[in-house]
């Protein structure tokens, strides 16, 4: 993906799963080499006229093969496309039965994603603990760097909220420790309010602080939302 980013040679849709929603979420084991290969689905999607379609397809394919991808068809990209809308509507079905499931995102500089993936994923699971599923991909590329999307499903137990706040804050944590950022494209709210300052510093405060202050001096607009 970096290659690719840094090429120029970016699909329309470039999205990359880890094994974990590989497995559960996206390809058929059977044409990636079987269950438990530790295969990664990535899903290339291309736009335009046909000519340069084609084109871009044949050397996006050329370079992913080149760096030791293996082209499976397009059946995985078309199930993704048909039914990438429909696992949000799960999630109320979920909870009636147990089963809580939450999303967090964060982005980081391309040399630091390793890093970044590990420890929010043990940072998750050790608040979790078990049984608890946590899912990754990559979704927004850049020449920079990239984006990570973290789906967690775990048992809702008898207080589902203190249980989801203790895991959002303990990878929160982990993303500001990490030198990432606290959210990608969540934007920052209230949930996100109290890692805002660890993340852009006291000058990055002090500058926002300044912009409200000149553009709604009297405080009508979102009170205590951003601002730390």
């Amino acid at each position: 993906m970096r290659t690719l980013a840094q090429s120029g040679l970016l699909p329309t849709v470039l999205r990359l799963s880890d094994e974990s929603e590989t497995a559960i979420n996206l390809a058929d084991p059977a044409a990636i080499g079987g269950e438990g290969a530790g295969s990664c689905l990535m899903i290339t999607g291309y736009e335009g006229e046909p000519e340069a379609v084609e084109a871009k397809r044949a050397a996006v394919t050329a370079l992913l093969a080149g760096l030791g991808g293996e082209c499976v068809g397009t059946e995985a990209g078309e199930r993704w496309v048909h039914g990438r809308f429909d696992a949000p509507y799960l999630r109320d079905s979920m909870l009636d039965v147990g089963v809580l499931v939450e999303t967090l995102e964060t982005a980081t500089f391309w040399s630091n994603v390793e890093r970044l993936y590990a420890d929010v994923k043990a940072a998750l699971t050790g608040a979790l603990g078990d049984p608890a599923i946590v899912l990754c991909h990559i979704s927004h590329v850049y020449e920079t760097g990239c984006s990570l999307y973290f789906t967690v499903a775990t048992r809702e137990g008898d207080e589902p909220l203190d249980r989801w706040h203790a895991a959002k804050a303990a990878a929160s944590d982990a993303m500001i420790a990490a030198g990432a950022t606290i959210t990608h494209h969540h934007a920052v709210g209230t949930d996100h309010k109290p890692w805002l300052a660890r993340e852009i510093g006291p000058v990055g405060v002090s500058i926002l602080r300044a912009v409200k202050a000149d553009l709604d001096p009297t405080g009508v607009l979102n009170p205590g939302v951003l601002i730390p």
